[in-house]
């Protein structure tokens, strides 16, 4: 195993003592079970404190060992790829498995749910069809001791005694359950923490540094722990913690990794250390010392589970445990031969698995003709899983063409994007308008900022709301209304709901890329709006427990549009319109208005400059959906379930309100904007519904650009700015080094890889930038970038339906802890929470995250506030977080109403 006992002798390590097969002598105090070719196991007796080998238990063993090193001199098995069957426990770090998978194995996994199929379709499947080499069981909520949780998992690893299985955090929990081993509560919570690990150098840990400063580190996210002395003589342990210590990702990052000879395991006593595979204890008294126990196999079966996150991006050599367990999938077919598929019921071909589906018999005693196309998703389910039907366009196709104009270097000469907007959208109180507003362009943030109202022929305004199922399960659908330029309405119900009809709307769309060749932007024309936080519903979440106040998604489709190159300074105006049609009207108008912009500017700019001296602070405040006491004990009640396993992160979230009345909002936004600005900032004006949206985002939630990058920018730890730039910077560095943020912070990058793994190309998501510090006008914020590059055949509206809501709002697992979040929180979350932006005609988009935000609906403004909950969170400082969230927004509101 290790340099420090290869040389001969015994060596403890917590009590616990590790022999070399070739090494035993009559003073080992051991009992060693041995793994014969057959995966039985022999118990080899002790007396005495002494070993007794018997004459034949000794001619089994030397007949094993030299089985094993003919087998040794084979030549390895390599197959072309590995099939796996990927188990997902509800979890949402299951497609980064997934990732890793599909570039180890040659071949995406097939992913299925813990429920989605029954016992008789897997046995069908592993035995009839033999359509996989080995499973993998995913991380989740809960515990492997509640059948909901776990699902089919348990009778699986119980009775596929001939499988390869590897088990991942819940699934490794499983494992031991399955066997009778305990799963209590671990001593601490711990998630988004690293550990270093120690291993005894089996097979799956073969080429992976063990030991202190090895560089053997590990991430964590679990509240529950098999118990070590609960192990039946059958799993055997195989890894453990270093210590009792745990360490934030920098903290350890910054820590000396340099590996060395004692970290490394060689070929040679890896072979060693799988003949004395069950290793006893001189005393079952103390002999973990706090040592957290990380991974376990069975002795006679290929089953493996690990405790910690192989997939996470701040574990270390997590690919090489996929990789060692695809050569161990791999042994497994050398020795019992290989699996034979049934010709013509499973393809491999296009990369990607297609099953044809057992079926029953029709009432005329034959066999409908039936295939299952499992291409990462499974049968069953909602949201992420059930995308297949998205990608059909609508009967009616547009030929839609674009038209632009560019104006080198003016938007300084007509008083900025601010002046652009007010003097040709703001009259009539700026209704049916927008502006997606890069308020804040430093240190290249942001660079293009757009604008536009009530357009051309094609402009359109789109209401949904969904129906009122309030803490019942969500059947499907809501009511749309669509009212178009010339004010004619239509009211439909949407059997397959809004993404549905979005994406089809846009399938419909046919279009000429000559057309906005050179233009250095991605928006063009088409939706702008904002998705509220309980369409959810449609993306995998079972049901809302609150029905939002305001419309649940609320769209223009915008024809003609200004956008304002911040960089270059310079204007372009754009519009749309069918093939037909060639009228470039609008483009005209506009441009004689910013002419004669141009030549006023100066008085403009000072008129401008009036309207901010003549507001009157607001004497009644804001009154709080929940007290202080009351959110307090909202934090205790998120830091309970996570105590219990039931989340690793709650992203806790409530309400201020407040009665304005008449209030000028373009003014407010404008107050705003000058207060806080933001890159992802927007002003949406839905005036024939009564909405009026003031925000100032400094979180990205999702970009697809033309070439097909996918971005996510979470946000994860948020800290005041200081006084001086003495305090500033402190507090900055308090905030970069922080454990609680970092542990939030590493636990959303790692939701959102996921996220962006459903629908990216394998291999592709990537995290450029991890835990950047970034400084606003009254904040720090912790952001970490994440990259994917989409895969051709998923539409711009799958992307967004897959990573819905954003992560950073709901916690992880993102299903389970939406619906803890659901019946903590007591009002509904609308428009906060969700996200805003743009979603091109030709399938690219960028949406915020909405934070920072003054929603005015129906003589009433509101501003969400919230923060994610973590085991390490102190519940004084997590209201304290959430009240200075809402700081700049509510001193914007009490300036002008």
């Amino acid at each position: 195993m290790f340099e420090s006992w290869m040389g001969g002798g015994n060596h403890g390590y917590g009590g616990m003592l590790f022999t070399s097969l070739n090494s035993l002598t009559s003073n080992d105090f051991v009992r060693i079970y041995y793994l014969n070719q057959k995966r039985h196991c022999k118990a080899l007796s002790k007396n005495a404190g002494k070993l007794s080998l018997s004459s034949s238990t000794t001619s089994k063993l030397m007949e094993g060992s030299f089985t094993r090193k003919e087998q040794l001199h084979k030549p390895r098995l390599k197959l072309e790829f590995v099939r796996t069957l990927l188990i997902d426990n509800y979890d949402s770090y299951t497609y980064n498995i997934y990732q890793d998978l599909s570039v180890i194995n040659g071949l995406p996994p097939v992913v299925i749910r813990n429920d989605d199929w029954t016992w008789e379709d897997l046995c069908h499947y592993l035995y009839v069809e033999k359509a996989f080499d080995n499973i993998v069981i995913s991380p989740g909520p809960g515990s492997p001791t509640c059948a909901n949780d776990i699902g089919i998992c348990l009778r699986l690893l119980h009775e596929c005694d001939d499988i390869p299985i590897l088990g991942v955090c819940l699934g490794h929990q499983a494992l031991g359950y399955v066997h009778g081993a305990k799963v209590v509560r671990a001593n601490e919570p711990v998630h988004g923490l690293l550990s270093e690990i120690e291993h005894n150098g089996c097979r799956l840990f073969n080429g992976i540094p063990s030991g202190r400063n090895s560089g053997s580190k590990v991430v964590r996210y679990h509240s529950l722990v098999i118990d070590p002395e609960s192990l039946p003589k059958e799993l055997i342990p195989i890894s453990w913690t270093c210590s009792t210590d745990t360490r934030s990702f920098l903290e350890i990052s910054n820590a000396s990794s340099t590996s060395d000879a004692h970290g490394m395991v060689s070929s040679d006593s890896r072979s060693k250390a799988e003949k004395c595979l069950r290793v006893s204890f001189n005393s079952h008294q103390n002999i973990w010392n706090g040592k957290v126990l990380m991974a376990i196999m069975h002795s006679a079966r290929p089953h493996y589970g690990v405790q910690f996150h192989p997939e996470s991006i701040g574990t270390c050599f997590g690919r090489e445990i996929f990789k060692n367990f695809r050569e161990i999938t791999e042994d497994h077919r050398l020795t019992y031969g290989p699996s034979v598929t049934s010709k013509g019921n499973v393809d491999y071909s296009g990369n990607k698995i297609i099953l044809r589906k057992p079926v029953d018999k029709l009432s005329d005693g034959t066999f409908p003709c039936r295939s299952t196309e499992l291409n990462g998703v499974g049968r069953k389910g909602v949201g992420p899983f059930d995308l297949a039907n998205l990608s059909h366009p609508s009967n009616g196709v547009k030929f839609l063409r674009l038209t632009w104009k560019k104006y080198n270097h003016l938007a300084s000469e007509v008083g900025g994007a601010r002046n652009i907007f007010y003097q040709l959208f703001g009259h009539h109180k700026a209704e049916n308008t927008f502006w997606l507003d890069s308020s804040s362009i430093e240190k290249g943030r942001a660079r293009f900022s757009f604008m536009g109202g009530k357009g051309g022929s094609l402009w359109k305004q789109m209401v949904f709301q969904l129906p009122d199922d309030s803490g019942r399960p969500f059947e499907g659908g809501g009511y749309l209304s669509v009212e178009d330029a010339q004010g004619s309405k239509t009211n439909t119900f949407l059997k397959d709901g809004f993404f549905d009809y979005l994406n089809k709307d846009l399938s419909s769309f046919q279009y000429e890329r000559k057309d906005y060749e050179g233009l250095p932007f991605d928006f063009h024309g088409g939706y702008v709006g904002y998705f509220g936080y309980e369409l959810k519903v449609e993306c995998g979440a079972a049901y809302n427990q609150h029905k939002s106040r305001t419309p649940d998604a609320c769209f223009f489709f915008a024809d003609n549009l200004l956008v304002v190159d911040h960089s270059s300074d310079d204007v372009y105006l754009l519009s749309i319109h069918e093939e037909c049609n060639t009228s470039t009207s609008w483009l005209d108008e506009t441009e004689l208005k910013l002419m004669e912009l141009k030549t006023s500017v100066p008085e403009k700019l000072i008129e401008e400059c009036l309207l901010h001296d003549s507001f009157t602070p607001c004497k009644v405040d804001f009154v709080a959906e929940k007290s202080k006491e009351g959110y307090i004990s909202d934090v205790e009640k998120c830091k309970q379930y996570i105590k219990d396993g039931e989340s690793y992160e709650l992203c806790l979230t409530t309400q201020i309100r407040k009665q304005i009345g008449e209030i000028d909002a373009l003014r407010l936004y404008l107050r705003l904007r000058e207060k806080n600005p933001a890159p992802y900032a927007a002003w949406l004006n839905f005036s024939k519904v009564g909405i009026c949206i003031c925000c100032s985002s400094p979180e990205r939630f999702l970009q697809l650009n033309r070439d097909g990058v996918l971005e996510a920018k979470p946000i994860k730890g948020t800290a005041k700015r200081g006084v001086t730039t003495e305090e500033d910077e402190q507090l900055k560095m308090q905030l970069q080094y922080s454990e609680k943020n970092q542990a939030e912070n590493l636990m959303i990058v790692d939701l959102l890889r996921n996220d962006l793994g459903r629908v990216c190309e394998p291999g592709s998501v990537h995290v450029p930038l991890l835990m950047d510090v970034e400084s606003y006008a009254t904040v720090h914020t912790m952001v970490s970038t994440i990259r994917g590059k989409k895969k051709p055949n998923v539409s711009a509206i799958e992307c967004i339906k897959a990573a819905f809501p954003g992560g950073s709002m709901t916690g992880a697992p993102k299903l389970r802890s939406m619906e803890l979040l659901d019946s903590i929180e007591n009002c509904p979350r609308g428009i906060y929470s969700g996200c805003m932006g743009y979603i091109s005609y030709n399938q690219t988009f960028d949406l915020n995250i909405v934070i920072r935000t003054v929603v005015l609906h129906q003589d009433e403004a509101s501003i969400g506030a919230g923060g994610a909950i973590i085991a390490l969170s102190d519940p004084i400082e997590e209201y304290e977080e959430m009240i200075l969230k809402t700081h700049a927004p509510s001193t914007a509101v009490m300036e002008f109403s």
